[in-house]
């Protein structure tokens, strides 16, 4: 099947990439749910087939394919011991989408359709709608101890998980002097990049203190951070439930903005953002434009590795562990380049995370969709987390940070919840005190 952008009619996964799986089964022990349910098209192998069967028209889109498909994290974990190359992660989404297009297939899957409808099509692509929809949490973090008390309370199941999982900190607006494109080093430092930080929308909205961070290491860094007006949500949970036309929309407004911003690179701080961004050319088509977004952007952990970064300060002493982002890791290969990053940090015991590339079970929406599934496999993740004795984990995707963070709140866990970069910027805080 030749190859379709969003805008060109209906992408599907092509029999090429199909047919790279030699259905060796290596992916099967790499899959979280596999290793839960132990049913095969419920493993990366599986799945594929079902895709194939539906690409080769011997089968139907139907409850089935879905079924399967959605119960998948979507983690990527299979691509990373893959022997064959299969793009797994393009192939989903793409399947995905063309079960999306099918419309409602069964009443069962009623319910989904409208939480889809009204998330992915109506408030995401809205950075009106979004703000008002994060409003009540915003409330929360920036009355004090309002959010500590929300968190106590017995609230119904689903309620009190939500409320778990709002991140504790001020979100403040960013400073005024980031909030345009006057960006600026550190005076009597030499410039050594012009970067642009995206924002994105849960990131913008719950964790301002992540952006405040990211622009001020940047910047004690010698580099100029500026924050492009215009630019909103990369797309990325959009894209993986099957909706492409708004995350079109979105991420063609993100290269404009960067591209006409005239930065040296468009800085990450969100793993599945990033992950997402550096495949626009996936979802947009592959140009001159695409092919030059694509390139400038990094994750911040993989841009400060390429800098000599300025010493911090010892700050308080604590031992800290690092967890994967799925996106980071498996879907940018990025692994090496935080943990550095988190060991060159003074006053901070590192210590490695066991299984520490295995999902949390956030995925974006899958810790709502598919609570059981995502339960378990975050129990998983708090036992390593446990094991390790740390008062800090650190993880590089506001998603994991809340998935994370709400179970170690049911646990009675005090244990910390932050981004690397965070970490390093209160080490140079440090020597300001």
């Amino acid at each position: 099947m030749p190859e379709q952008s969003a805008y060109a009619g209906e992408p599907q996964p092509e029999l090429a990439d199909l047919d790279k799986c030699t259905r060796c089964g290596l992916c099967e022990q790499a899959c979280p749910t596999y290793k839960l349910l132990s049913f095969e098209p419920d493993s990366p192998r599986g799945r594929v087939f079902l895709m194939k069967e539906v690409a080769q028209g011997d089968a139907p889109v139907g409850e089935h394919l879905a079924r399967h498909l959605y119960q998948c994290l979507g983690c990527r974990a299979c691509e990373t011991v893959c022997p064959a190359g299969v793009p797994y992660g393009k192939l989903l989404e793409r399947a995905r989408y063309q079960i999306e297009r099918a419309g409602e297939l069964t009443p069962a899957r009623r319910n989904w359709r409208r939480f889809r409808s009204l998330a992915f099509e109506r408030v995401l692509p809205s950075p009106g709608m979004f703000r008002a929809a994060m409003f009540p949490a915003r409330v929360l973090q920036q009355v004090p101890g309002a959010l500590k008390f929300a968190q106590s309370l017995p609230l119904p199941q689903k309620v009190r998980r939500l409320v778990r999982m709002i991140p504790g900190g001020q979100s403040a607006p960013l400073p005024a002097r980031s909030a345009d494109s006057r960006g600026r080093a550190q005076p009597g430092r030499t410039k050594r990049q012009r970067v642009g930080i995206f924002l994105g929308c849960v990131m913008r909205s719950l964790f301002g203190r992540v952006h405040r961070a990211t622009i001020d290491v940047l910047e004690r860094n010698g580099c100029e951070a500026i924050v492009p007006q215009g630019q909103w949500c990369c797309g990325a949970l959009n894209v993986h439930a099957g909706e492409r036309n708004a995350a079109c929309v979105m991420a063609s407004r993100n290269v404009e903005v960067f591209l006409a911003a005239g930065v040296d690179a468009v800085i990450v701080n969100a793993a599945g953002c990033g992950a997402m961004m550096k495949e626009y050319a996936e979802l947009l088509g592959d140009n001159e434009r695409t092919r030059s977004f694509c390139a400038k952007v990094k994750d911040v952990t993989e841009f400060l590795s390429g800098l000599s970064l300025e010493p911090g300060f010892a700050s308080a002493p604590a031992r800290v562990t690092y967890h994967d982002a799925c996106h980071l890791a498996h879907g940018q290969r990025i692994r090496r380049q935080p943990r550095e990053l988190l060991r060159g940090v003074r006053g901070l015991e590192y210590v490695e995370l066991p299984s520490a590339d295995e999902c949390c079970g956030a995925a974006g929406v899958y810790n709502l969709t598919q609570p059981v599934l995502a339960q378990a496999i975050l129990d998983k993740k708090l036992d390593a987390l446990a094991s390790t004795r740390a008062s800090v984990v650190a993880t590089a995707n506001p998603g994991c940070a809340m998935q994370i963070q709400a179970g170690l709140l049911d646990r009675g866990s005090h244990m910390r919840v932050c981004h690397p970069v965070e970490l390093l910027a209160e080490s140079y805080d440090a020597g300001l005190r």
